[in-house]
């Protein structure tokens, strides 16, 4: 069986007993989270969210220049006040460079990726670091309250950086 045809058969039971339909479209927290796609990290869980509280922005590394777009959209049209960055240990972003991935990409698929900065990091608490200075030097963000945080993927705790 496919992931997707689990995924069907697991939302089909997930909706019969579904009771959250009428959530207002607004974060009820007013704070956008951006993390890191890694399926280590499932931020409501370890941040404790339920649905409605937060936007939670996932890419590669959580990182800012790649979710600029949403970041404007959640505060201009959704009214977030408030934004949390969360970086984790053993980031696959730590295991590569640029050079790496397009030489990779250049190899394996004869296509050029120059044109895209895949943002790899080799220091994690810097990299939370640059995003919230990313975050704070944007015009179209909104001047509120960033809290960097590395997730600790061997305890589950965050460290505030």
């Amino acid at each position: 069986m496919s992931v997707a045809k689990e995924f069907e058969a697991a939302n089909e039971q997930y909706a019969t007993s579904f009771t959250k339909g009428g959530l207002p479209l607004p974060p009820a927290r007013k704070v956008a989270i951006l993390a890191c796609m890694d399926a280590r990290l499932d931020p409501a869980r370890a941040l404790g969210l339920e649905e409605g509280d937060a936007h939670v922005i996932r890419n590669a590394g959580g990182r800012v220049a790649d979710a600029v777009r949403s970041l404007v959209i959640s505060q201009q049209l959704l009214g977030t006040r408030e934004i949390v960055i969360v970086h984790h240990t053993d980031c696959g972003m730590l295991t590569f460079s640029d050079t790496d991935i397009r030489n990779k990409i250049r190899s394996e698929l004869h296509q050029n990726a120059d044109h895209i900065a895949f943002l790899p990091f080799s220091d994690l608490r810097q990299s939370v670091l640059d995003d919230i200075e990313l975050i704070k030097q944007n015009p179209l963000i909104l001047d509120v309250p960033v809290t960097g945080y590395i997730y600790e993927v061997e305890s589950g705790k965050i460290v505030k950086v």
